[in-house]
């Protein structure tokens, strides 16, 4: 096992592996319920959205399993996949949204949705196979190459603070602070427990304690139930697990591949035109590319896993098992699956090897039978993995040359973009437009910015013709 996973060469140990493997998934594992009430845009009381929540749920699971696996075996990397974010929500905004509202077939949407994901997997795993996509990440400018790290770690502590209502949302500013002044305990405890787990993962990893930011969610699940008088919920019964397999069978299996799908994407009666379908397909080739390009440089930089030219090692491999598990996810019933941010908390725990992966892996075949086991992990626990992990991926951002506009404005872009608009592709996408826009008007422009170039117009049909 430490000759195929090559634990010792990089610098880890197994008990290290376990522990960021399992890191990994408690700072992941809310996908599993999140995933599906994002397709099915929390519209439970439409006819035919249970039976898709249902058949996503497994097949998000699935999807994992295989894509992460692909990680653990092939790139041998550290990383996980699952339902990308803001994929799902897109996903249900083109195919279902539209026919709740005119009346329609909403699981017929689904399914002409599931055609367009198997379409852009599979230019997605041409682009891989052929070394494109490799060629695309190594054509990267520096300056964005290293901004890319730390503006992911910007935007995954933006999450975490969101999701335990840290950071809330108000009408004038946009954003605010948990307000605590006339709140009950009930809805400023996550907050304030998550702010306590952080201080506590904090303080673990400056007293070197192996495996801090796994104690540290552990040690704040404890907190969690204790100040909020709970108890972890089990409850179960065999219709419970038996109908989600029933419906992902019937309606999420092989409906990518269903004659009357293909026929709903281009008889015009679900998708629109021809042109729709193309930038459908071409939309969220685009966003799952530069997602994983942003999540592997991020990560990788994270872990010091990265080669002389400051590229990811095994980085060809790494592109096509995200590749693949995109297109798993369309043949299962889910939406594209992609390289997950999250991963960079195993990261954080020590993973380097696809060990990690294959640890994760296993937890999420366990969460196919057991989904209450996922959430007895709070938010409130794995909010302070995700703000801390963010903290130390900002050191990155040191190495960008602040004194050149040229490397210092498209590097501050991209930093920002990614938590302002929600995406990492958006962030690396603004940054390429203004590189290639900043590097033309000074008349530098060389024949090696031809392919950020090429990103940056790509970026902006992308803006004008669709939104993520």
């Amino acid at each position: 096992m430490d000759k195929f996973f090559k634990i010792t060469e990089r610098g880890s140990t197994v008990r290290t592996e376990i522990i960021a493997g399992l890191t990994t998934f408690f700072a992941m594992a809310y996908i599993v319920i999140v995933n599906p009430d994002q397709i099915v845009g929390f519209s439970f009381d439409v006819p035919g959205i249970q039976p898709i929540w249902n058949a996503v749920y497994i097949a998000s699971i699935i999807s994992a399993v295989i894509g992460t696996l692909l990680y653990a075996f092939y790139a041998k990397m550290p990383f996980a996949q699952a339902c990308g974010m803001g994929l799902n929500s897109f996903f249900f905004v083109s195919f279902i949204l539209p026919q709740i509202l005119n009346g329609g077939d909403v699981i017929e949407g689904y399914q002409a949705g599931l055609v367009i994901i198997l379409l852009s997997g599979v230019a997605f795993l041409i682009l891989s196979v052929t070394g494109a996509r490799a060629y695309i990440a190594k054509a990267m400018p520096r300056c964005i190459k290293r901004s890319i790290s730390a503006g992911i770690g910007l935007f995954i502590a933006f999450i975490g603070f969101q999701n335990v209502g840290i950071i809330q949302a108000n009408e004038y500013t946009l954003v605010q602070f948990v307000k605590i002044n006339g709140a009950t305990w009930a809805e400023i405890a996550p907050a304030i427990i998550a702010l306590i787990g952080f201080i506590i993962i904090a303080v673990l990893t400056k007293l070197n304690v192996k495996g801090s930011v796994l104690i540290g969610i552990l040690i704040t699940t404890v907190i969690y139930y204790l100040a909020t008088w709970q108890l972890p919920s089990f409850e179960m019964n065999l219709d419970s697990i038996a109908q989600p397999f029933k419906d992902f069978a019937e309606i999420g299996l092989g409906a990518a591949f269903k004659p009357e799908a293909w026929k709903n994407v281009f008889s015009g009666e679900m998708v629109g035109s021809i042109f729709s379908v193309i930038m459908l397909v071409v939309t969220f080739c685009l966003v799952d590319m530069f997602d994983t390009i942003g999540t592997i440089y991020g990560t990788a930089s994270e872990a010091d896993m990265l080669d002389e030219n400051g590229d990811p090692i095994e980085l060809n491999k790494s592109m096509t098992s995200d590749s693949i598990a995109t297109v798993a996810g369309s043949v299962f019933g889910t939406s594209t699956v992609t390289t997950f941010v999250e991963s960079a908390s195993g990261v954080a725990a020590g993973g380097r090897t696809g060990l990690t992966s294959l640890v994760t892996a296993l937890c999420f075949v366990v969460c196919l039978f057991l989904s209450p086991f996922a959430s007895i992990i709070p938010s409130a626990a794995t909010a302070p993995a995700l703000i801390f992990v963010g903290v130390l991926m900002l050191k990155n951002f040191s190495k960008v040359d602040m004194t050149d506009m040229r490397s210092a404005v498209p590097a501050f872009l991209t930093l920002i973009m990614m938590p302002l608009t929600y995406s990492i592709a958006n962030g690396i996408g603004i940054g390429a437009i203004a590189y290639t826009l900043i590097t033309i008007f000074t008349g530098k422009f060389k024949k090696q910015d031809i392919a950020v170039t090429v990103i940056a117009i790509l970026f902006v049909c992308k803006f004008v013709f669709g939104t993520i």
